[in-house]
């Protein structure tokens, strides 16, 4: 074998490799959301499943205030039925979007049962009422924690399939589509852990 040809199948090799690199890369930054989303869903999915006990609790003090309870578990289920759809692409725009919208109307719904339980001491000193209280504003913390390493996981997948040379390449390799952040539309006050006080 001469020079030159030793010299293409040295190029050939080495672009092999990167092209090998590159895919892996790729790979793995996908990966990396994926699992950074399924962080998210765990915590959205004990937050769920604390908030049918924060509403058992109030029932016995709220009787009246049915329409508010029935509104917090209606918005529980809408959030429920988002984070499914997420869980199932979690690089879809769509179900992102879905997903906000469904946990801002949680928020919401949250907030205006707080604005009642303040009108009822007797509820606010109970200690099952405070301590799920106390669980739900820690996992609203970790829910924040968790969605701001998702989102730092799609910015880096996102900047890399979209730089030079991986953009010429993501397409081919079944990266085409950039991955969605996940951002509510209330971000500002959800960064802020929800205050739900009992004193």
């Amino acid at each position: 074998m001469d020079i030159g040809t030793t010299v293409l199948v040295v190029v050939i090799i080495a672009l092999l490799l990167y092209v090998v690199a590159l895919y892996n890369r790729l790979v793995a930054l996908k990966n990396r959301y994926q699992n950074a989303f399924a962080q998210i869903d765990v915590q959205l999915k004990r937050r769920y499943d604390l908030i049918p006990n924060l509403v058992e609790t109030a029932k016995a003090y709220l009787s009246h205030e049915r329409e508010t309870l029935e509104a917090v578990i209606a918005a529980r289920n809408e959030a429920m039925a988002g984070l499914k759809a997420a869980s199932a692409n979690p690089a879809s725009a769509q179900a992102m979007a879905q997903l906000a919208q469904a946990e801002g109307g949680l928020q919401g719904a949250l907030g205006k049962l707080s604005l009642v339980v303040e009108d009822y001491p007797e509820l606010k000193a109970d200690s099952n009422m405070r301590q799920l209280s106390e669980e739900l504003t820690s996992t609203e913390n970790r829910v924040a924690f968790s969605r701001q390493g998702f989102n730092d996981a799609v910015t880096e997948y996102n900047g890399y399939k979209q730089s030079f040379p991986p953009v010429m390449l993501a397409g081919v390799f079944g990266h085409s589509i950039d991955a969605s952040l996940l951002e509510f539309a209330d971000r500002e006050a959800l960064e802020a852990a929800p205050v739900v006080s009992f004193k």
